[in-house]
């Protein structure tokens, strides 16, 4: 395990480093997860291992520390990241990004491109989401005041969730999880779509093929993004077809 302060007080980003050749990969959680636990087998696959590969939990999420008086925004969470990155020494990083973790390797890009060499974002968040109660997501929490998620709402979206999300979800400072929630459905200025068209450098966008395409695939093709399909999948694309997702992301890697 790694680790560098990145705020002012010293609070700590921690991640779990591969060993190997480089350019390094920088594998980044969504909303109320956990790099090592979702990226892991996927960072080890015969198709993706032998590189230099940085399982990184976001500031508030895993084993990173959950400051109360960090703001988690999507920038914030980008900067932090960048000192991270920064303070392993690397430049120019192949970064992996699922959900949340995908828009933030955008604003990651956006905000610091010396640090992003290619970008394939998993099922990632490109545009603002309507809060909606009683959905498990980021758009659910985001349907909270601040003040009730935190005296239960917590509670109720532990419910909603089910086991296998909770189990890192539950990880996440309380502050840490509403704040990133409702900045993610908020969503950036630009947002994370309009940065993503932008970038010049390759960008690979993959979907659940059950999904189907996502909003504006062709707008994306036009600016030069990937948009792949992989199959037999739902939202986390890694874990439910590790070999599908280990060939895709090879390809966009390539």
């Amino acid at each position: 395990m790694r680790h560098a302060p990145v705020t002012p007080d010293g609070h700590q980003i921690r991640w779990v480093e591969l060993p190997g050749a480089e350019p390094a990969r920088l594998y980044l959680h969504g909303l109320g997860a956990s790099s090592p636990v979702y990226f892991a087998p996927a960072a080890a696959h015969p198709l993706l291992a032998g590189r230099r590969s940085l399982l990184l939990d976001l500031l508030g999420f895993g084993i990173s520390d959950r400051p109360a008086d960090f703001g988690y925004t999507l920038e914030d969470h980008a900067d932090a990241v960048a000192v991270a990155v920064r303070s392993a020494g690397l430049t120019g990083v192949e970064v992996v990004g699922h959900s949340m973790g995908g828009a933030v390797a955008i604003v990651l890009a956006h905000r610091h491109p010396e640090l992003v060499a290619k970008l394939v974002l998993v099922d990632a968040n490109l545009d603002p989401i309507a809060p909606v109660a009683q959905r498990p997501g980021s758009s659910g929490i985001a349907s909270y005041p601040e003040e009730e998620f935190l005296a239960g709402g917590r509670g109720e979206v532990a419910e909603r969730v089910g086991p296998f999300w909770w189990a890192t979800m539950r990880l996440a400072g309380p502050e840490a999880l509403y704040r990133s929630a409702s900045h993610l459905a908020r969503a950036t200025v630009p947002t994370m779509r309009e940065m993503l068209l932008d970038l010049d450098r390759p960008r690979t966008f993959l979907y659940p093929e059950a999904d189907g395409e996502p909003t504006g695939a062709e707008r994306l093709r036009a600016a030069g993004v990937r948009v792949v399909a992989v199959a037999e999948c739902g939202h986390n694309v890694m874990v439910d077809n590790l070999d599908g997702f280990a060939a895709a992301a090879a390809e966009a890697l390539a």
